[in-house]
């Protein structure tokens, strides 16, 4: 297991949407966002994808949760959407769509909790028109 072998790491985006239950992608990889300063994890034989963050946006709207006896750091419901939407170029547009879409049918995301992460995230600009469509 990849938080096992690297405590630090926060798991993200495809990797957070399966274990959320949110929408129906199947990760090939496990997503891990790390301190943009970190040293790269030696991880041999384990398909991992890395993305940095720095500073808030390593701590803002994460959460812990018990997998398998081992404790793991995983971005909340609503933080993931807005990842999704910040790395659309990387995981597809349609992902983040869908993501946004089930999250909040299932109600594991406000559209409120979603625009005040997408504000501190600086993403605000690409996840209000979808939003807007969305509600409308």
């Amino acid at each position: 297991m990849v938080s096992k072998r690297v405590p630090h790491a926060v798991v993200c985006l495809l990797t957070a949407l399966h274990m959320h239950g949110i929408g129906t992608q199947a990760p090939k990889a496990v997503w891990i966002a790390l301190d943009r300063k970190a040293r790269k994890p030696r991880l041999s034989g384990l398909p991992v994808r890395i993305v940095r963050f720095s500073g808030r946006m390593l701590t803002h709207a994460v959460v812990t949760q018990e997998v398998l006896g081992v404790t793991i750091l995983i971005t909340s419901p609503a933080r993931t959407v807005v990842d999704c939407f910040r790395y659309r170029r990387k995981i597809g547009l349609d992902v983040a769509l869908e993501a946004l879409r089930d999250s909040i049918r299932s109600r594991q995301a406000t559209v409120d909790e979603i625009t005040r992460i997408a504000g501190v995230c600086r993403a605000r600009t690409v996840v209000m028109p979808y939003l807007q469509s969305l509600v409308a």
